[in-house]
């Protein structure tokens, strides 16, 4: 029987302010959409999260047995500098900047978004499209627009209109806003602009004559809006009623409220049931901003090359630093936060190192089915990541009291327990653990030598001596244990 039959996931609908239980519009099958970056510059760290967020939810929805097919575009043309429909294209303004074609800023920036998630330990979407690969469909999607009335060209650009869609449907829905208010808090058009309402979006844009990226439609030499790649992508690929759309908060208006619209005036229905959001990611309590240079890249992390941290941090500890908060809190990085969340990832990974050495014993006197329960319960809580943090640490207190044989489990129970750690550790989480290095095989050969050097003067009743390699080492960071099965030691 598949995980999901004995399982009830809860996800918080933005679209209706509550968590719901979620049912697939195909039983056993999920068809999931996320906005990708625009690929002009280097991913930012906020854009990390967001994915790290999806990357998650991809992970858990599989390990419950649906069938997922994950599409995560690409935005490599059509994306407008202010967002608006005014102004100078992203990539566009990119190339021209570093004299460049724009296919090859596209692809340095594709090629970092890639590394980056990569070195994070992201799975791959199902399919990747790119909205320059799918030109026709948009043109398709306009055309059905300006035949059911709701789309105007203007001077050989293509507008929608928000306000004739809005006499039989609801644009606000997603993000609670009211046409009318929205009209009254716009400007009046001045006159030089096509559109009819200061609120209608572009569909279509008929090219400058030095604009760089351009193609042929029925209006004219131009490019697509932004809003209207992604419901090309989506629909082709999940089809016109999919069960989850994501992404960042940012994109709730006027993004992903534009594509609702769109897709209503398509096809007469709604096109997702479950629209999820992720927050934002501060540095230092402030927002990040390349322009006051409180800003980081994913990659000065991993490096240390940085004017915020005080040493380089692996890309699991950084993947574990931003799971310890929901995916629907803001989050606030800094030195600090980066370091305690350090030190939890290793007592995390020491303790998985521990587990392989215990041994099965006749009888068990901790609850393992009732502790992995809990695991599922905080998953299932719209992917409650730092509530199954907070059990996996149970998990670890379980696996010392095992070590130092104050309980006990039977081998039905220590399968099912190593099991399940591994599974929400590695598999949901995404947690791999560092790879040691020659230095690191260095550093442990020395200190089970001073072990050993504690361990002969102990022998030889020189307590002063054991005592004094034990405070030294403390001081380096490195705390030993003793035990029945002799000393070990942690790095802190």
């Amino acid at each position: 029987m598949p995980l999901y039959k004995s399982q009830t996931l809860k996800i918080y609908n933005s679209l209706s302010g509550e968590k719901e239980t979620f049912t697939p519009i195909n039983e056993g099958n999920v068809g999931m959409y996320v906005c990708g970056p625009t690929v002009y510059s280097n991913v930012h760290l906020g854009n990390v999260r967001t994915f790290m967020s999806f990357d998650v939810i991809f992970r858990y929805l599989q390990h419950l047995d649906y069938k997922v097919r994950y599409v995560r575009n690409i935005t490599d043309v059509g994306h407008i500098v202010d967002d608006v429909d005014e102004g100078e294209d992203k990539i566009a303004k990119k190339a021209r900047l570093e004299q460049l074609e724009p296919m090859e800023v596209v692809q340095r920036y594709t090629v970092d978004f890639h590394d980056i998630l990569n070195a994070f330990n992201f799975l791959p979407p199902s399919i990747e499209p790119t909205a320059t690969g799918h030109i026709i469909e948009q043109i398709e999607i306009i055309k059905t627009i300006i035949d059911k009335g709701i789309g105007y060209v203007a001077n050989g650009s293509v507008y929608f209109d928000v306000v004739k869609f809005n006499e039989t449907n609801n644009y606000g829905v997603l993000s609670g806003r009211n046409i009318e208010d929205m009209l009254a808090n716009t400007r009046d058009l001045d006159g030089q602009s096509d559109k009819r309402n200061p609120q209608d979006f572009a569909l279509w844009k008929k090219a400058e004559p030095q604009h760089i990226m351009r193609w042929p439609s029925p209006w004219s030499d131009g490019f697509p809006g932004w809003h209207l790649e992604c419901t090309a992508m989506s629909t082709k690929y999940l089809g016109n009623h999919f069960d989850i759309h994501g992404g960042g908060m940012d994109l709730k208006f006027p993004h992903h409220e534009c594509e609702i619209a769109q897709n209503e005036a398509c096809t007469g229905h709604t096109p997702v049931n479950y629209w999820m959001h992720a927050n934002m990611l501060t540095l230092n309590g402030k927002k990040m901003a390349k322009s006051t240079g409180n800003n980081i890249l994913p990659g000065e992390i991993l490096t240390g090359d940085n004017a915020f941290l005080s040493k380089a941090f692996s890309a699991s500890v950084a993947r574990f630093f931003m799971l310890q908060a929901h995916y629907r809190s803001i989050l606030d990085f800094s030195d600090e936060a980066i370091i305690a969340a350090e030190k939890g990832y290793k007592r995390l990974m020491d303790a998985m190192e521990t587990l392989k050495a215990i041994s099965a014993k006749e009888t068990s006197s901790l609850d393992i089915s009732g502790w992995k329960q809990l695991c599922y319960d905080a998953m299932n809580d719209d992917f409650n990541t730092p509530i199954l943090i907070a059990q996996l640490f149970e998990g670890v207190r379980f696996i010392n009291l095992l070590k130092d044989e104050k309980e006990t489990l039977n081998p039905a129970d220590l399968k099912l327990f190593t099991i399940t750690m591994q599974a929400f550790v590695f598999d949901v989480l995404g947690l791999e653990e560092e790879k040691s290095n020659g230095n690191t095989d260095k550093l442990e050969g020395v200190v089970n030598m001073l072990i050993g050097m504690r361990k002969q003067a102990r022998d030889n009743k020189d307590f002063a001596m054991s005592d004094q390699i034990r405070d030294q080492l403390i001081t380096l960071g490195i705390q030993l244990k003793d035990g029945k099965e002799g000393t070990t030691f942690s790095i802190n």
